[in-house]
């Protein structure tokens, strides 16, 4: 059977971002099949992230090279073109390359690819069907428009940092650049929506993405609390505003995850582990109201057992229950092997031959996700790109 073509297939996407939520979004579109031709500046080395260390994949000597773990995270199936934008030569070769694009995505400062003649609003008059999308910290106006974009600050002006964290703790940020993260899956949602358009008439548009924006429309449940209470929302660790227990609970020998969404669930939970059921629990309402309560009363006894015990108890229940693993743990796990939660690409020049990724989780039965490319190395594909302007086609 031949190979499937990815659901993207023929579309090609310039790609002028850099560091982590760009870079997200058109690794996206790669694994679903979009030729990305990545622009990286021969003056600084390319993008920011292939410095950002300490974990380089080596060269066949056990060098490090450009290749840096952080790097390698969002840009797989990408192509690498070293351009001096700030050039007419440069620009030139961008505007050549903009104009075979069905889609270019840029994070540069709202305004600052203008003098190069790369604007959306420039490119549009030259190809109105351009799907252009601009990813930018606080969008391309309002009052902050010219600050720089970073995810610790989104987390922070976007107010997930407020309700993450002990309560008696600092605000404490997500582990990973979530702002950044979520901001690239928007913007490929984004880019999506506006192709089904240009397809269906002509038309492409600009897509204006900020991370702020992003960070504050996914505090979901807890944005939508204060909207309808007023009431600010606390930091409670792993708690749940909204359900109780759901929470991570200490066990003779580490802790478990504990997630009762319904009554009926909590009362298997307090048959499977001798608690008497009170009427002061016996709705999620009432164990809100007296959470402080149920914790002191769940808390001992859960201490009493071995966490393997006890998830295999509640498992065979039906009481929501999991393991707190750590990254290790969880990419040898036998679900992740299953879904492919890790991939292998090769690259020849490395010492090992490959790099290990984490896969993408869409399953798609049709046009599934491709894995083609690894990482390139800076300009990798230079050469390549120069010589087919000059042909027919840059697509795969």
């Amino acid at each position: 059977m031949a190979a499937s073509r990815g659901a993207l297939d023929g579309v090609f996407v310039l790609d002028l971002t850099r560091i982590l939520a760009g870079p997200t979004c058109t690794q996206l579109l790669g694994d679903l099949g979009a030729t990305v031709i990545k622009i990286e500046n021969p003056g600084t080395g390319g993008d920011d992230t292939r410095g950002w260390g300490p974990h380089y994949a080596t060269d066949r000597d056990g060098n490090p090279t450009d290749l840096s773990a952080y790097f390698m995270a969002a840009n797989r199936n990408k192509r690498s073109v070293a351009v001096d934008i700030a050039t007419p030569q440069g620009q030139a070769l961008l505007g050549r390359l903009a104009a075979r694009a069905d889609v270019v995505v840029e994070n540069f400062k709202p305004g600052g690819l203008k003098k190069y003649g790369l604007d959306h609003a420039t490119l549009r008059a030259r190809h109105p069907g351009l799907v252009y999308c601009s990813i930018s910290g606080f969008g391309q106006d309002g009052p902050n428009s010219s600050q720089p974009g970073y995810d610790l600050m989104a987390q922070g002006y976007g107010g997930i940092m407020s309700i993450t964290g002990a309560p008696d703790g600092p605000p404490m940020k997500v582990g990973v650049g979530i702002a950044d993260v979520m901001c690239g899956m928007y913007a490929t949602i984004g880019i999506l929506a506006a192709l089904r358009h240009r397809d269906a008439t002509g038309e492409g548009q600009h897509i204006d993405l900020a991370l702020v924006d992003s960070a504050m429309a996914w505090l979901v449940n807890e944005g939508t609390n204060f909207l309808t209470s007023g009431q600010l929302p606390e930091r409670r660790g792993n708690a749940h505003p909204n359900i109780v227990p759901y929470d991570a609970f200490a066990c003779a020998d580490g802790h478990i995850l504990l997630a009762v969404g319904n009554d009926a669930q909590f009362a298997r939970f307090c048959d499977a582990v001798g608690i008497p059921q009170e009427p002061r629990f016996a709705t999620n309402l009432k164990r809100i109201e007296n959470r402080a309560a149920l914790m002191a009363v769940i808390a001992p006894v859960l201490r009493r057992y071995a966490k393997a015990d006890l998830l295999t108890q509640l498992q065979a229940v039906g009481v929501p229950c999991g393991p707190i693993n750590t990254i290790a743990e969880a990419l040898a796990s036998d679900q992740a092997q299953a879904r492919g939660a890790v991939v292998s690409l090769p690259r020849e020049d490395l010492a090992e031959g490959l790099v290990r990724l984490l896969g993408n989780p869409l399953k798609m039965s049709a046009t599934p996700v491709r894995y083609d490319r690894a990482p390139p190395r800076f300009g990798q594909d230079t050469d390549e790109i120069l010589a087919q302007l000059g042909g027919d086609s840059l697509q795969k």
